[in-house]
């Protein structure tokens, strides 16, 4: 096992210190998760910032199909003008989930896009720069890993090869 569930909460718990420390000074803080797993997170993070985060602070959720992603929706779909945004995922792979999230994101204007994800893998194909990382892994090309939540607030991972 890659994770389990108290260490994923420990991670998760860092990384939303971290970006409380980082962004104390802010009025507007979205938590914006991809769907499923990112949202998942993202409502675990918005837990812990309720305590130590003074400003507004927003969680909604991204859906898009991975593989083809045309259509991206915000659910609510409320303006992200001037606000600062953390883009939250499970896993980072290959960096293209996250570039076309941030494509749709960027038509809003918003002040600031960060990125948040529980494991990040380090071989890319897309430029994107993870902010927050749980876990960096260095997994062979063959293999995928697999976040899993339980009840909506627990996680764990494992690394899987593929078929």
């Amino acid at each position: 096992m890659l994770l389990d569930k108290d260490t994923a909460q420990r991670k998760i718990y860092r990384m939303a210190m971290q970006i409380a420390e980082q962004h104390f000074d802010k009025e507007n803080l979205v938590l914006v998760g991809i769907k499923e797993n990112g949202l998942a997170i993202a409502e675990a993070i918005h837990q812990y910032l309720t305590n130590n985060f003074t400003g507004a602070l927003s969680v909604i959720s991204l859906s898009l199909d991975k593989r083809n992603p045309g259509d991206i929706t915000l659910h609510p779909d409320i303006s992200l003008k001037g606000k600062t945004i953390i883009l939250i995922d499970d896993v980072a792979n290959s960096g293209r989930t996250m570039l076309y999230a941030i494509k749709r994101l960027l038509n809003q204007t918003p002040a600031e896009i960060q990125t948040l994800a529980l494991i990040e893998r380090t071989h890319k194909l897309f430029p994107i720069a993870v902010n927050y990382v749980g876990l960096s892994v260095s997994t062979g090309m063959q293999q995928y890993i697999e976040v899993q939540v339980e009840a909506g607030k627990y996680f764990t991972a494992v690394i899987k090869e593929k078929k």
